[in-house]
């Protein structure tokens, strides 16, 4: 992550911007700075990824799931993502990212992330995540799902996330 400022930004205003519930979407404010952008101007889609993870750890702190976890001995990773880009993003443009949990599967969280500008989608992705014991292995799914409970009726995942799971096992 090279995003420090925007990281320790983040972190120092969660708690003047509330507290969610883990299964609440955070809405992450940024603007695009000069650093972000790709020589033609607008921002770089790997800068896309690294915003991303700001605003997934905003969620974690804003929700106490952060916290939860590090008492654990937990730590999340990305195992996989996908994203389209609908719109440029360019120098001096506010916007936000809006991260809710989508769901678990097996061994997995998912995370839907998705770039606004006012109203109209710049970029929607949704991410793979696993969380490790930091002593090594993978926190189980029962473990997971004791921490942060059930899903909120109606809370249901796409179809298609289980079959790109999948897809991707074979890599």
């Amino acid at each position: 992550m090279n995003l420090y400022l925007r990281l320790l930004l983040m972190r120092l205003t969660a708690r003047r911007r509330g507290r969610l519930g883990i299964w609440d979407t955070a809405r992450t404010a940024f603007r695009v700075l000069p650093h972000d952008l790709d020589l033609f101007g607008h921002v770089n889609n790997g800068r896309y990824l690294t915003i991303m993870d700001v605003a997934r750890l905003d969620l974690l702190v804003r929700s106490g799931l952060w916290s939860r976890i590090r008492a654990r001995g937990w730590y999340p990773v990305v195992a996989g993502q996908t994203i389209t880009y609908r719109r440029s993003l360019t120098l001096g443009q506010r916007f936000v990212v809006e991260s809710r949990v989508l769901g678990t599967y097996d061994r997995w969280s998912y995370v839907e992330q998705t770039f606004l500008v006012g109203d109209q989608v710049a970029a929607r992705a949704v991410v793979r995540n696993r969380f490790l014991h930091e002593g090594g292995g993978t926190v189980s799914a029962a473990e997971l799902d004791e921490l942060v409970g059930p899903a909120p009726d109606g809370t249901r995942m796409p179809d298609w996330v289980a079959g790109w799971t999948s897809s991707t096992r074979t890599i």
